[in-house]
């Protein structure tokens, strides 16, 4: 007879399960203290909670709310397709829109929310140089069309977002805000999202998509050469890389992700059994580590016991070892 914890006895916690599901749709909603009520109701569709009253932890900003409104207002836009400027219009698979991205978002929940497996994203950096925002903020297809000289700019003026402007970060927060939670809509949940940024925002856009697609859900920050060169120096430090932030709709969804290996390393493994190929590597290695658990004495086959060489250590501590000698993924050879 199985022995019965308190555990099975309980009943299924309804109000817990209520509270998991609604983080699963709304995970900017809850706080380290739980609901953040104002929040949900604007996030369903409450317009009387943009009040500039207190909020809580989390990364605020003036505009907030009415960013997260923007993502809310359905657009009043279409898509025209151009099959004169098209290739293959009556075959291809392939779909490129162009227009202003928000309302292209907004556009696409209909047909493609839940669907979408990959969304990569290089926003404007906010180098003060090349993101221009409109003073008088309006981020809809009116903006757009000022944005691009289809009409005319009497009453809207535009600068480069400076840091002496006052909302350095503001600015580009309530551009990047509306669009990250729609794109979020589109993931399918083991959906992937990918945005390149640099050490001047990283900092809040990752506190955003934790805000928007939940802590958990962070998969990892990618760290990547931006630069290998030389050039004139900065101030102070040579900045020569830049990240990826990298996150998923539902975690639990995501399976294990691989590269796959390039030709060369394949090349290297020559050796086959009944689980594939593989290829044998040296058990003990040259590390500056002094790791007392991965130095230690081995019987080999003859008798003799071995232990790595001084600068040298294995590469796994003794249980990982044995387990390795049980299931016959280890062979002994000279250190030579």
């Amino acid at each position: 007879m199985e022995q019965v914890t308190v555990q099975d006895g309980e009943s299924l916690n309804v109000v817990q399960e209520n509270f998991q599901q609604l983080k699963t749709i709304f995970p900017e909603a809850f706080t380290e203290d739980g609901v953040d009520f104002a929040v949900l109701r604007q996030l369903l569709g409450d317009a009387e909670v943009l009040d500039e009253g207190e909020e809580k932890f989390g990364l605020n900003w003036h505009g907030k709310k009415k960013a997260r409104q923007i993502a809310l207002t359905p657009s009043t836009g279409t898509l025209r397709p151009c099959p004169e400027e098209s290739v293959d219009w009556d075959s291809t698979q392939n779909l490129f829109i162009e227009g202003d991205n928000l309302e292209v978002l907004k556009l696409l929940q209909k047909s493609y929310a839940g669907r979408v497996k990959m969304i990569y994203i290089d926003p404007p950096y906010n180098t003060g140089k090349e993101f221009i925002y409109p003073d008088n903020y309006q981020d809809n297809l009116d903006t757009y069309l000022r944005y691009t000289g289809q009409k005319s700019e009497e009453g809207l003026k535009f600068s480069s977002n400076t840091e002496s402007s006052g909302r350095y970060h503001t600015n580009w927060l309530n551009m990047m805000y509306p669009r990250l939670k729609l794109a979020k809509n589109l993931l399918r949940p083991d959906g992937v999202i990918c945005i390149s940024i640099d050490e001047i925002e990283v900092g809040n856009l990752r506190t955003i998509l934790d805000e928007i697609f939940g802590e958990e859900n962070r998969v990892t920050q990618f760290i990547w050469n931006s630069s290998t060169a030389g050039g004139i120096r900065p101030k102070h430090v040579v900045q020569n890389h830049e990240y990826a932030l990298f996150y998923t709709r539902d975690i639990s969804a995501l399976p294990t992700l691989y590269a796959p290996l390039s030709p060369e390393a394949v090349e290297e493994y020559k050796l086959e059994d009944g689980q594939g190929k593989y290829r044998e590597k040296d058990f003990a290695w040259r590390t500056n580590s002094t790791n007392v658990n991965q130095k230690y004495l081995i019987e080999c086959p003859d008798g003799t016991f071995v232990q790595p060489p001084e600068g040298y250590l294995y590469r796994f501590i003794r249980p990982t070892f044995e387990k390795a000698l049980v299931n016959n993924d280890s062979s002994f050879d000279d250190f030579a």
